[in-house]
């Protein structure tokens, strides 16, 4: 800077200090506003927590406390992408514009660049949008049990572009995000339990019921599905009739993805009870249907 004009010298100064309090905001309000998220999310974590620990959770029908971890983490990391691009580019134009760069042409580029990028990656812009809807609505989450069409499973891991599922057999399934039209969702609120239990038909129906509500009054009281069971078991009646068979149906509401052990349970004291009432089964080698 020797032989500088003292004029010129300062304005470079002041130039340079504009360029590093630019700089130093940018950096402090990325630091405030990402740190108001984490902390937003931490607090909505425990929140989340207290209600599905407490009988307004079970009520509710509320998911594990994870499920709800996992979505607003993933909320979190992506707001605080959002706020750490819109910062770097306010503060990149904010600087350019103190070194007397024309930012309108370079503004007019990369409008013109974004729309080209956008129709060569339609598809990866399509997955990470519908990713944000999905997680944004809370559709589905890490536990729940669900149909997209293309594959059933349970998911494993939800992400903005991917949702990976493992089905009944083991196998992983990675579905693009973009490509879910519909979704069958098992894990909200609540399951439900179904027994369908065979007689033959010329059976005492009022007597097979009641010993159907006896069933559905042990496993009402059994200590294992204390948390599981939302309502006692509801004996619905005669769910369908052939000539060769009567099948009677039992019915029961659970906690999420809890209802296969109670089906079974009520099969087991269902069969206990008609056999303790003499409440014969179809002939043997009967189809019913």
């Amino acid at each position: 800077m020797v032989g500088m004009d003292p004029m010129d010298l300062m304005v470079e100064t002041e130039a340079l200090a504009r360029i590093g309090l630019v700089v130093v905001v940018a950096v402090v309000g990325r630091w405030l506003l990402v740190r108001g998220i984490n902390l937003a999310v931490k607090r909505a974590v425990k929140r989340s927590e207290k209600v599905a620990s407490g009988w307004a959770g079970k009520a509710l029908g509320v998911r594990s406390p994870e499920r709800y971890e996992q979505r607003l983490k993933t909320i979190g990391t992506l707001s605080g992408s959002v706020v750490t691009f819109t910062i770097a580019v306010i503060a990149l134009i904010t600087i350019l514009s103190l070194l007397s760069v024309p930012v309108a042409p370079l503004l007019a580029s990369a409008g013109i660049g974004g729309v080209a990028l956008g129709f060569g990656a339609q598809s990866l812009v399509k997955d990470f949008l519908a990713g944000i809807a999905m997680i944004i609505e809370d559709q589905y989450g890490v536990g729940d049990l669900i149909d997209t069409g293309s594959a059933t499973g349970t998911v494993e891991d939800v992400g903005l572009r991917v949702t990976r599922l493992r089905d009944a057999t083991g196998q992983v399934w990675y579905v693009r995000n973009g490509e879910i039209l519909r979704v069958g969702n098992q894990s909200q609120g609540w399951s439900t339990a179904v027994a369908d239990v065979p007689i033959a038909p010329d059976e005492d129906t009022a007597k097979a019921l009641a010993a159907l509500e006896q069933a559905a009054d042990e496993v009402a009281a059994e200590g294992e599905f204390a948390d599981v069971l939302l309502e006692r078991p509801n004996v619905v009646g005669v769910n369908e009739m052939t000539p060769y068979a009567m099948t009677l149906r039992i019915v029961a509401k659970t906690a999420p993805n809890k209802h296969w052990p109670v089906q079974r349970a009520l099969l087991e004291q269902a069969q206990n009870a008609l056999t303790a009432a003499g409440i014969r089964q179809p002939a043997p080698g009967v189809i019913a249907g």
